[in-house]
């Protein structure tokens, strides 16, 4: 046994050493051991020494075999990718050229173009004379060659190209970066200071309550009395894929029959769709719901007429309360119990807000992108605006207004796009209060298809620039304090509506790309690096489980920026189609309970009998055409992708920016045009919305 003792010896040489000790047995049997230390025999084992050559030659190949599976995912990728890029943008198969009626978007494409040309012009001069050796102007410290020093007709340009661009085009470009910084100094503190305050409205566990019992459930003979009157408005236009899901969900409300209406507003121009919606609310009817629907032949001012209109009926004013959801929205049956009751022993509350939930978030990258953006919109903005101030912008839907508080403030008006912040800013200025509900989530889609979601940004982004010409002089001449008019012109419509889309898309997408060739001009690394990085983790803490797409995430709001430019300037100034409303396309996705109550319901209506033995020949034609209708939704439809050609030009011209940066030496500018570069690519060939094949 001696051999162990000394490779026990030789195994714990580096432990501490202690006072030996020596156990003898009286069995001879068995063998004595001596302990050098007193934990030596608990010692863990280190890993290294139980592996041998052939475990660490495994482990190895194991190892490799994972890179090799990574690089071969990564190429699969980049080829698809290639692939894809070669059908569309080269073969043309299955695209189609995206319209440019969005504001002056054809004044924009030529600009952009102009500069892409001027861009690779430059590139060229650039890269000839970095051949050359002509590196004058890269340190401004460097000697400038004389007339004496000239070396033919092309130096001559060249150095004449360095003085016109070091004496009066670098002026003008640092003098755009300085107030773009500021610009965006500002922007990021602000959200700075909303982060805080939301911060600091978890730490104290702030948000609205109800005292008491609103509803008197405790007297059961009164207690439906206790039940104000709630109307129900339900606006569409042509939704064949959402309307079912959103009637079905609003007369499923838990609220006392008697004392809730429940209004479809019908602006559809399809007569197919308008049967299909008359046909549900009258099954819906029939279960004893009170439930109207409403055509208008006329459809002037879009949603806000059609909400107009349905106010002006009669019977409206025997109601206290309406609460509004758009066609692909789907409450909880106890939506009014969570919000009606706030108004009680509260009259100067006008709104109540609740909060929107998506059931489609993880279709593709694009709807994981967008609920970023929403969920820092309603868990920062909206939470901390109505906790600290009592206002912000009515959301369009899943909202209880008081109709006292709609009449007071106008009703609604057709002068604008975005008819919801228009009455949210009137309602603010005549002294009514709003409430938001954080914990209060209503079920509904965002647009899976960069097509629809460029629309929608482009009437979010125009409608509020056309509301603030509009509303100005109002706001000035209001009887509100100093203090609230100046949050509602400076924080609510410039700095958030103006400044955003102006700094974003003309720091990150002109100047920087306009440096690279302008090397007189320089963008502080932090602007470019830091700050961005930071105010990205802030904007992406309310969805912590998209940490992962931080970096696509701040590519594609600067990609996003030339639409929201576009939109900004073309509202600003009433250009092209900014009083355009253009209806968001819907997917009709449901929650799995959802699914779960239409099959339960499918199998209800195959137990029962379809039609009675006394239907008569218009029933049974009705029908038919009913069931025709329905087997067209079915239909599938073969998706065209679209080709932006503003995003593609402005990709080439970030591209054309990060090849001049190599010659600077600019490594970080160079990966950060490379990439932004790549996004503009994956939106302009319409790859964002869906996954590459």
């Amino acid at each position: 046994m001696a051999p162990r003792l000394n490779l026990f010896d030789w195994w714990a040489r580096d432990a501490a050493k202690g006072t030996p000790v020596i156990v003898k047995m009286e069995n001879p049997d068995f063998s004595i051991v001596e302990i050098d230390g007193p934990d030596a025999a608990f010692k863990p084992v280190e890993k290294g020494r139980l592996k041998n050559a052939k475990q660490v030659r495994w482990i190895l190949m194991l190892k490799a075999n994972r890179a090799v599976g990574c690089v071969a995912w990564l190429a699969t990728i980049l080829w698809a990718l290639l692939g894809t890029i070669k059908r569309r943008l080269i073969l043309r198969e299955g695209v189609g050229l995206a319209s440019e009626k969005l504001g002056r978007g054809k004044l924009m494409l030529r600009i952009i173009k102009a500069l892409l040309v001027i861009s690779m012009a430059v590139l060229g001069f650039e890269v000839v004379a970095y051949f050359k050796g002509w590196h004058y102007f890269e340190n401004p410290n460097l000697y400038i060659p004389h007339t004496s020093d000239l070396q033919g007709f092309f130096h001559l340009v060249y150095v004449a190209w360095l003085e016109l661009r070091g004496q009066y085009i670098a002026p003008l470009v640092q003098s755009l970066s300085t107030f773009c910084v500021v610009l965006f100094m500002i922007q990021s503190l602000d959200r700075l200071i909303l982060c805080l305050g939301c911060l600091y409205i978890k730490l104290k566990k702030i948000k609205p309550e109800v005292n008491g019992d609103p509803f008197q459930l405790d007297d059961p003979e009164g207690a439906h009395c206790s039940y104000p009157m709630v109307l129900v408005q339900i606006p569409m236009c042509n939704e064949r894929e959402v309307y079912e899901l959103s009637i079905s969900a609003v007369c499923q409300l838990d609220w006392p029959k008697e004392r809730l209406l429940i209004q479809v507003l019908d602006d559809s121009n399809d007569e197919g769709i308008q049967w299909l919606i008359k046909a549900e609310v009258s099954k819906w009817s029939q279960k004893g719901i009170n439930i109207i629907y409403r055509h208008r032949l006329v459809r002037t001012g879009y949603k806000a007429g059609n909400l107009k209109s349905a106010m002006s009926c009669d019977y409206v004013k025997d109601y206290e309360f309406v609460a509004i959801f758009d066609a692909d929205f789907q409450p909880t049956p106890d939506f009014l119990k969570q919000t009606v009751p706030h108004f009680k022993d509260n009259p100067e509350l006008g709104l109540v807000q609740a909060r929107w939930a998506f059931v489609n978030k993880d279709e593709n990258l694009l709807t994981r992108l967008q609920n970023i953006n929403l969920c820092f919109h309603f868990e920062v903005e909206q939470q901390v605006n109505g906790v600290f101030l009592n206002f912000f912008g009515f959301n369009g839907t899943a909202g209880v207004w008081r109709i006292k508080a709609l009449e007071d403030s106008g009703g609604w008006l057709e002068r604008t796009t975005v008819e919801d912040m228009d009455i949210a800013v009137r309602a603010h200025l005549n002294g009514w209060k709003f409430i938001f509900l954080n914990d209060v989530k209503v079920l509904c889609e965002v647009p899976e298809s960069f097509e629809a979601y460029r629309k929608q940004q482009h009437r979010w982004h125009s409608g509020p620039m056309q509301l603030f010409r509009l509303c100005l002089p109002a706001v000035i001449k209001s009887k509100i304090s100093i203090w609230k008019k100046a949050n509602l012109i400076f924080l609510f419509f410039l700095l958030r509506k103006v400044i955003l889309p102006f700094y974003s898309f003309t720091l990150f997408c002109i100047v920087l790309p306009l440096m690279m060739f302008i090397p007189e001009a320089e963008l502080p690394m932090w602007v470019l690096c830091y700050v961005p990085a930071l105010m990205t983790f802030l904007n992406i803490l309310p969805a912590p489980k998209s940490i992962p797409f931080l970096a696509p995430y701040l590519l594609f709001e600067n990609t996003m920026s030339v639409t929201k430019f576009n939109a900004m300037i073309s509202g600003l100034f009433q250009l092209g189609s900014s009083y355009e409303w253009i209806v968001t396309k819907k997917a009709g996705r449901s929650s799995e309970s959802d699914l779960l109550a239409a099959a339960d319901r499918d199998m209800k209506a195959l137990i029962q009998p379809q039609i009675s033995r006394g239907a008569s020949e218009n029933d049974l034609s009705d029908l038919g055409l009913l069931k025709e209708q329905k087997g067209q939704t079915l239909k599938p439809v073969k998706k065209i992708n679209k080709i932006y050609r503003k995003e593609l030009v402005l990709a080439f011209l970030l591209l054309t920016a990060a090849v001049r940066s190599l010659l600077s030496a600019h490594g970080l500018h160079f990966y950060f045009l490379l990439f932004q570069g790549i996004s503009f690519v994956l939106v302009g060939l319409d790859l964002i919305g869906e996954q590459i094949s």
